[in-house]
């Protein structure tokens, strides 16, 4: 069993000892914790918090667990159900709300759930106010309602009305999508993607569509993470139909993985590129992704004019970034589509749409939009290190080792190189140092990450 207590949220495997697993009485307690502390920092008037959730098999348990938390706590229960992650998000301004909670652990696999935690502009709380929560948490320093001051409860369904937000994007061409005539794939894992996809695919104009897995009953058919290694199925569809373009998405639908005509990955990095593309051809302005994602965004804003700034890892860190610098568009390089013309949070909706709109423009193939773009590569690797060897120090070594270069240093270290870059990052639960690296060759990025785990490890002699 495991429990993650984050600044960004709750998340644990179902069941186990209190303390251990995302439990009944573990998860009522972060609840109360969320709903005092919005109590005491309310952003509206609204006594009213949203709460939606993925298919997930444990959904319907926790559901009612927090809408009955809340309701204790005073505050009238918005319940959306079956809703995407960015639904939700929608829902809290919409309502005018307080605040939301959303109901799932991502990527995460089956036996996994989480606590989502929204402010009143639907977007996730910050660093502070999620430690202010989870020290209220440890103290159970709640606020409970007596009986004349009970919240209640309304159900809605806001699938329709994010669908029509999306639609009612400028740059979203619903016609030039439905004069395209694309066949379109979809692989939604069994989860709430299988009840939107359909559905804004059809709004979009496109009325050949290949389902796969769309049967919102929370069992993951395969690994739920869209990495090229879980989406065999939907690549030999693409093969064995006549799909222009394939669509994957998580559970919650907050990421986005595109498949080419031909059944070869678009590239999980390279979905934000895409998106990104169009918008600055339209709509010119700055882009922010996370130290982490490819360099590839940097070089096409750059085509356009424009100015790429880099943020922490973190999606609260990449919207605030986004802010800070007026940026058009941003996001992550998991997939993560964030656009400030509908709001800020990672939305697959509003990046499926532009993608098509996209694609229905250019008039050239998935793939040769694929190859319009600076090829790069990124490794993931990992320097192991004792319990007492100081990191932080390490970090700094190395920043100043490689101090001619171009260094970052607001998440980790980080070292661009004229034709590569390497990033460095300390886990925060166990002694090791995350090492990621991006070049035009695999082979090049496996190689400036192994030679800079070579300097890590010399450091820790």
């Amino acid at each position: 069993m495991a429990l993650i207590k984050s600044i960004s949220g709750i998340r644990g495997t179902i069941g186990g000892k209190v303390g251990e697993g995302l439990n009944p009485l573990d998860t009522v307690k972060f609840v109360s914790a969320y709903a005092s502390f919005i109590q005491r920092n309310k952003q509206t008037d609204s006594n009213k918090i949203v709460v939606g959730r993925d298919a997930r098999i444990s959904g319907k348990m926790m559901e009612q667990l927090v809408v009955g938390a809340l309701m204790g706590a005073g505050f009238d229960v918005v319940n959306i159900g079956l809703a995407t992650t960015p639904t939700t998000e929608l829902a809290v301004t919409m309502e005018n709300a307080s605040g939301g909670i959303i109901l799932t652990a991502s990527h995460n696999p089956r036996q996994w759930n989480a606590l989502k935690l929204l402010n009143a502009n639907g977007e996730f709380l910050n660093a502070k106010e999620g430690e202010e929560i989870l020290r209220m948490a440890e103290a159970e320093d709640f606020d409970f309602a007596n009986v004349d001051h009970l919240g209640k409860v309304v159900e809605k369904d806001y699938t329709d009305k994010h669908i029509q937000a999306v639609l009612d994007l400028e740059l979203v061409d619903v016609e030039a999508i439905k004069a395209a005539d694309f066949e379109v794939a979809i692989d939604c894992v069994n989860s709430v993607g299988g009840i939107v996809l359909p559905r804004l695919l059809n709004a979009l104009g496109v009325t050949k569509i290949n389902e796969l897995y769309c049967t919102p009953n929370g069992d993951f058919p395969h690994n739920p993470e869209p990495l090229p290694e879980h989406l065999e199925d939907i690549s030999v569809m693409m093969k064995t139909t006549d799909s222009n373009v394939g669509f994957v998405v998580d559970p919650d639908v907050d990421r986005l993985a595109i498949i080419c005509e031909n059944g070869e990955m678009f590239g999980e990095e390279y979905t934000l590129v895409a998106v990104a593309d169009y918008v600055l051809k339209h709509t010119p302005g700055n882009t922010v992704s996370n130290l982490s994602s490819s360099r590839a965004l940097r070089d096409v804003t750059r085509k356009y004019g424009c100015e790429y700034s880099p943020s922490a890892v973190g999606e609260v860190n990449v919207t605030a970034k986004m802010k800070a610098t007026n940026a058009v568009i941003g996001g992550e390089g998991n997939g993560g589509i964030i656009y400030p013309s509908s709001h800020y949070g990672r939305d697959s909706l509003v990046g499926i749409a532009l993608f098509l709109s996209h694609l229905a423009k250019e008039k050239k193939t998935v793939s040769e939009i694929r190859a319009s773009y600076p090829q790069y590569y990124i490794a993931k690797q990992k320097v192991e290190l004792t319990p007492e060897i100081d990191v932080d120090a390490i970090l700094a070594a190395v920043k100043e080792k490689f101090s001619s270069e171009e260094v970052t240093d607001i998440d980790g270290v980080k070292i661009d190189f004229p034709d590569k870059w390497v990033h460095l990052r300390k886990s925060n639960t166990e002694p090791i140092i995350r090492v990621y690296s991006e070049a035009h060759t695999m082979k090049e990025a496996e190689e400036i990450g192994g030679e800079i785990m070579a300097v890590i490890k010399q450091l820790a002699k």
